[in-house]
């Protein structure tokens, strides 16, 4: 059998929410992905380096785009038809 993992009670989970104060991701209508300060508390929280959108172009754009257009095809997701979907409004964001 596998073990659990140990969770420590002092590390905080990060809130999952896209209204109020401390927000960690943006709605729909903003484009959809985390704000700086949840990747701000994501990266401490994990140790992970999570950085902002490249929509410029890059390695991290193309990669984005291809996963993304992955998994839009995996959900049969037509942004034509549904523009208001968090994946379609990401990739907005990211220019794919």
């Amino acid at each position: 059998m596998y073990a659990q993992p140990e969770t420590n009670p002092a590390v905080k989970k990060l809130r999952k929410t896209t209204k109020g104060k401390g927000r960690h991701f943006l709605t729909a209508k903003e484009g959809a992905g985390m704000t700086a300060a949840g990747r701000k508390a994501y990266n401490k929280q994990t140790g992970g380096n999570l950085k902002a959108p490249q929509p410029g172009g890059g390695k991290r754009r193309t990669s984005y785009c291809a996963r993304s257009k992955g998994q839009m095809q995996m959900h049969n997701i037509n942004c034509g038809k549904t523009p208001k979907k968090r994946i379609c409004a990401a990739r907005r964001r990211w220019k794919c």
